[in-house]
């Protein structure tokens, strides 16, 4: 076995410390290191053996364990009826490739197995994860197993995030000081308020500097981000699944995987970062590569006031403004008039669609546009032929049910019966419908979801019942794209997107929300994958009234869409909205595929948000206050190619904010159709001046190669 292994892809180099017996150590992760002497690498970075628990350097692992002197945050933990709680895994082999490295350990007296995982993905995004075994008689029973991933003393600043329904992914800053600081999430679903990414990085990083290190725990039920600070000089990020009480325990010759820990270096700020994430995601052979069509979505339109004239109107107007696709949301199905009851009858109404769904499918076919159908298949309203057939279905503790939320249970899926039946259901749906979407929803939280007959808990098996459900959809109906949302933005993570085509970001459609949700979520997510629509000029959510201009341009940067009653609006609106659609099928392959860049405005009431190519980009910039400033500055442009001469000028519809074609009466002079004309690296470095915005309004700025043809 090597001593070392070095692995390098896109600018990021990991390096491995394999000289045994104990699981290997990362000397190094970020950026690349050449041609190096890997010995003296490790040499260099050693730290004095001074101080420690134990005599000598504790040298720490990806799975830490106390049995190496380390007396933090343990990798593993479990026991075999209160022994074997402490690990010492000695390595029996190692394979690698030139990405990729697998390592074998075993605890002889624990009677475990390991085998850890490391990969460099497109894009340098390293992901990690652990599979334990047991190779003994009797009970291992797991409590967690994590991944660490070391980061350097200089990253002194941590960022994650919290959120609720309707305010997902709300950024939070705390220095990384010495302890721990553990994210736990025991909702049962990735969460509103989960760390998603964790990242630490060196003081005062932001969107386009400083080095960033991130990570992301890829789950969708319970699950724990830590990042932990010692005085013995370690620093490392970790994630790994959250267990509850006796969910795996472990026979003789069988095995747990941890979930995937992916990993990312910025060293150019919070987007050199991201544009990892965003490069790997889109170098996945199942990621979406059509164009990604103008959807529109009946909730906020007609919510649960089905009938085919009404659906039928909205669809023709769909059409008119340029809609691609028409997905008919909650409401069609049972009993299910409102949302206390018919969840799990997954069979057409009779009352609402005597004719079946065929007669609209039929209408939205014929106006050129793909049909799409909202189900939630992991829950159940007691109020529902199934749960009066099958209450032994039904997540609870014993023979007590959980609190109802939003009148609903959570049907347990690693029953075989109630598998087979969800199964059997979706699958005669989209055999029997011409159906290319679904709009696939979890509207509550997994609390005390244990399995009806023994009483266990069961996230743990349920999520990945969940997982085997989707693969089984997909395998019988590849062709049909399938969109992750859980009231909102509850289900995004890395896990869900290997089975799904897109996530809905969030409930609230309100842009001035909307542009802060969508930011933070594509520090992960590319925007081809999340889900933004147009909604009515006053929220349904949060009753605040903006201009379409601003509502738009907000939808703009995502997978665009509308939820808006369009059978209502004036032909003003119509022709407006026309625009704004048109605009996306003309800029849709650039924000799908170009670079995601953001500005580090000074002025505080500004942000700007821009795709680039090769060829062009787009910018918004928008006001989401008054400045204190009056006129307002100037902001760089990043990302452009420093040595080209651009063209830059306002992008219709979204020049005149607001209706106004001059704020106050005065002209941005910049910001006229002929625009001006500056090197990149001008941009870049002196700017462009800001324009007199109201709050909550958005200026698109088109900016292209003057060689580029116009």
């Amino acid at each position: 076995m090597a001593d070392f292994v070095h692995l390098s892809s896109d600018g990021v180099s990991v390096v491995l410390d394999c000289r045994g017996p104990a699981l290997p150590s990362i000397v190094h992760w970020g950026a690349a290191l050449g041609e190096v002497d890997l010995a003296a690498t490790a040499l260099a970075a050693a730290p004095q053996p001074i101080g420690f628990s134990v005599d000598g350097a504790v040298r720490v692992s990806m799975i830490p364990e106390q049995s190496a002197g380390w007396l933090g945050h343990p990798g593993l933990a479990g026991h075999r009826e209160g022994r074997a709680w402490s690990s010492a895994f000695q390595v029996t082999g190692i394979d690698r490739s030139e990405v990729a490295v697998q390592i074998h350990g075993r605890d002889r007296e624990a009677g475990l197995a390991l085998t850890v995982d490391l990969e460099l993905l497109a894009g340098g995004v390293l992901r990690a994860r652990a599979r334990l075994t047991s190779v003994a008689p009797g009970t291992y029973w797991l409590e967690h197993l994590m991944v660490f991933l070391p980061v350097p003393a200089d990253a002194t600043d941590l960022l994650d995030f919290t959120g609720h329904h309707l305010r997902e992914r709300a950024p939070q800053r705390t220095a990384f000081t010495h302890g721990l600081r553990l994210r736990e999430n025991r909702t049962g679903r990735t969460g509103y308020d989960s760390a998603y990414v964790l990242c630490a990085g060196t003081a005062g990083f932001a969107n386009r500097s400083g080095q960033v290190w991130g990570v992301h725990t890829a789950f969708s039920g319970g699950a724990r981000t830590v990042a932990e600070r010692n005085y013995h000089g370690h620093s490392a990020l970790g994630g790994g699944e959250l267990l509850l009480p006796g969910e795996v325990g472990l026979g003789a010759g069988e095995s747990y995987t941890s979930p995937w820990v992916y990993g990312a270096f910025g060293a150019a700020g919070l987007d050199s970062m991201s544009e990892r994430f965003h490069t790997y995601l889109r170098s996945r052979p199942h990621h979406p590569t059509r164009p990604r069509p103008v959807v529109v979505n009946t909730w906020e339109a007609v919510y649960f006031d089905h009938d085919l004239p009404r659906l039928t109107a909205l669809a023709r107007a769909a059409a008119a403004v340029g809609a691609e696709r028409f997905v008919l949301d909650d409401g069609w199905f049972g009993s299910r008039r409102d949302d206390t009851s018919g969840l799990g009858d997954w069979t057409v109404s009779a009352q609402v669609w005597p004719d079946g769904l065929g007669p609209l499918i039929r209408i939205v076919r014929e106006l050129g546009m793909e049909f799409g159908l909202w189900v939630e298949p992991e829950m159940v309203n007691l109020d529902s032929d199934l749960a009066r057939a099958h209450p032994d279905w039904i997540m609870g503790v014993g023979h007590r049910l959980p609190p109802a939320a939003r009148s609903q249970q959570v049907l347990d899926l690693h029953n075989p019966a109630a598998y087979a039946y969800v199964l059997g259901r979706l699958d005669a749906l989209l055999s029997e419908n011409d159906i290319a979407y679904l709009k696939w929803d979890h509207n509550r939280d997994l609390a005390e979801a244990g399995h009806p007959g023994s009483g266990r808990a069961g996230v743990h098996d349920q999520t990945l019942a969940v997982y085997r459900l989707l693969d089984e959809v997909r395998a019988r109906h590849p062709a049909v794209e399938i969109e992750s949302c859980s009231s909102g933005g509850g289900r995004v993570d890395l896990e869900i997107l290997e089975r799904t085509d897109r996530i809905w970001a969030s409930d609230c459609i309100d842009a001035h929300e909307r542009v802060m949700i969508q930011r933070w979520t594509s520090l992960l997510v590319p925007l081809e994958l999340i889900g933004s629509h147009v909604g009515a000029a006053t929220s349904h959510t949060t009753r605040r009234t903006l201009p379409l201009s601003t509502r738009a341009a907000a939808a703009l940067f995502g997978h665009f869409g509308i939820e808006w009653d369009l059978s209502t609006i004036s032909q003003a609106e119509v022709d407006d909205l026309a625009a704004w659609v048109a605009l996306y099928k003309s800029v849709r392959d650039l924000l799908h595929t170009g670079t995601l860049v953001h500005g580090d405005p000074a002025d505080p009431a500004y942000t700007l948000t821009g795709v680039v190519g090769e060829s062009d980009a787009l910018f918004a910039v928008t006001a989401t206050a008054t400045s204190v400033s009056y006129p307002p500055g100037v902001v760089t442009l990043p990302g452009l190619d420093p040595d080209r001469v651009h063209h830059v000028r306002p992008q219709p519809p979204g020049d005149v904010p607001d209706g106004n074609a001059a704020a106050w009466g005065a002209a941005l002079p910049w910001c006229t159709p002929h625009g001006v004309r500056l090197s990149g690296r001008a941009l870049g470095s002196s700017g462009l001046r800001l324009p007199v915005l109201y709050p909550d309004r958005v200026l698109l700025v088109r900016v292209t190669p003057t060689e580029v043809a116009e």
